[in-house]
């Protein structure tokens, strides 16, 4: 009996960890376009979630034991720059007349005909 526990055991530690082998897959060093250096690192494979990642609020990095920071709900930014925030236009409160305007020409044979 203590013999079929054993094998039993070993055999979900086995499973459990071919299952997490395979949700993710290794990066090798690279450097950006701006010259950082990128450490070689394991990541998560892409799927259709942004709640099992290991930077996910809630989820540990069994790696580094780090606790993950981002909020899984977030509205994703994509280095997108924000709408500048114009200012409206201010309203005249009374007409003003164009000091550059043209006037029309005034009749010198009087007002009528």
């Amino acid at each position: 009996m203590n013999k079929k526990v054993v094998i039993g055991a070993m055999f979900a530690l086995l499973a459990t960890l071919s299952f997490s082998a395979a949700a993710q897959h290794y990066v090798s060093g690279y450097t950006r376009a701006n010259g950082t250096y990128v450490e070689p690192h394991y990541q998560t494979n892409p799927n259709n979630t942004k709640t099992d990642n290991y930077s996910t609020q809630g989820n540990v990095n069994p790696y580094t034991g780090q606790e993950g920071t981002r909020n899984p709900y977030a509205t994703p930014n994509y280095g997108q720059q924000t709408q500048p925030n114009y200012a409206q236009p201010t309203q005249r409160s009374s007409y003003q007349q164009n000091p550059y305007a043209t006037q029309p020409p005034t009749s010198s044979y009087g007002s009528g005909y």
